[in-house]
């Protein structure tokens, strides 16, 4: 569900106490750290922010007066609802003082924001600005790599970035009430062309980074988490296929995911299990039986399947799918 806040029917020498404190509910991050708020001028504050959920993302528009925001504190990052926020300027200028640079960020592009860090962000005339807060664990991209391309401008000079751009730009403006499974789907789906993003940018700056090395197993590692979504349905996916398909040793597969903390084999489960979970969310009389989905997805077990998709989610494939057409999933 959207909410809107506005600072329209607010007394104008509250207005931007208002707008901080429509910031902090917003972007609840922000909560625990140190934020000031300043205008160039005196005059009544002007702002109206819309945000919403889809799925796991959460987006938000916001439409509102020249404005200077300067976190001076490090948030406590390492908790589970970390984000990364990504900004879609769609009218007026940025500018992102971080990592010890300056970003300008003109109409038409993108910059990927680290809101853990302190930064002065400073909007130097009336703005409207996209921000699409994506859980960091849903990336699949390292630290190391992030911090890489945070705080730098992406315009749409590449295919990739000018179809993702506008995708974004449309996921934010168009969030409204969505059933929750479309919620769901669209939420992956930005994720996914995000992590494209990310890895064609790496792949770019790799010749140009002196620890290049990383970088070019990042993009390796979205590579084969794409390869691995497609391949779903094959039942033989596995370290093996994976590794003759990259043309690279199955030592070196299980070398990359060791260094996410997981294995080649339980991150197939883990998106066959999403990949199930999806599809049993879906609502029609019709919907096809559970072990049909199952089998879909690569899994040939019934028991196999109902035990993994209990321990990852707490109840039955049929409980999941009873409560999903509620309207009400877990």
């Amino acid at each position: 569900m959207s909410i809107v806040l506005s600072t329209a029917s607010v007394p104008a020498r509250e207005r931007l106490a208002y707008w901080h404190e429509a910031i902090s509910q917003t972007y609840d991050q922000l909560a625990s750290v140190r934020l000031d708020v300043s205008t160039p001028t005196d005059a009544p504050y002007r702002g109206t922010l819309k945000a919403g959920q889809l799925g796991s993302v959460r987006v938000a528009t916001t439409d509102a007066g020249p404005l200077q925001v300067r976190q001076t504190t490090r948030w406590v990052a390492g908790r589970d609802d970390e984000y990364l926020n990504v900004c879609v300027q769609d009218r007026g200028h940025l500018v992102i003082d971080q990592n010890d640079s300056q970003t300008l960020l003109r109409p038409g592009a993108l910059t990927l924001f680290d809101a853990t860090r302190p930064y002065t962000v400073t909007y130097p005339a009336a703005f409207r600005m996209h921000v699409i807060q994506i859980p960091r664990w849903m990336l699949g991209v390292r630290e190391s790599d992030l911090r890489r391309i945070t705080a730098v401008p992406v315009h749409g000079d590449t295919e990739t970035a000018s179809l993702i751009i506008p995708f974004l730009s449309g996921l934010a403006t168009q969030a409204g009430n969505r059933p929750p499974y479309i919620g769901d789907l669209l939420a992956r789906n930005a994720a996914d062309l995000l992590a494209t993003l990310i890895a064609e940018r790496l792949d770019r700056d790799v010749a140009e980074i002196s620890t290049g090395t990383d970088a070019a197993h990042t993009a390796l590692l979205l590579r084969i988490k794409a390869f691995v979504d497609r391949h779903l349905a094959d039942s033989d996916l596995s370290p093996q296929t994976i590794a003759a398909a990259h043309y690279i040793s199955v030592r070196h597969v299980h070398r990359l995911f060791q260094d996410e903390g997981t294995t080649a084999g339980r991150w197939i489960q883990h998106r066959r299990l999403e990949a199930c979970r999806r599809e049993l969310g879906r609502p029609g009389r019709n919907a096809p039986a559970v072990m049909a989905i199952a089998h879909r997805f690569g899994f040939t077990s019934p028991s196999h399947f109902s035990r993994t998709f209990r321990a990852a989610y707490g109840v039955s494939p049929r409980e999941w799918r009873a409560t999903a057409h509620l309207g009400s999933p877990a």
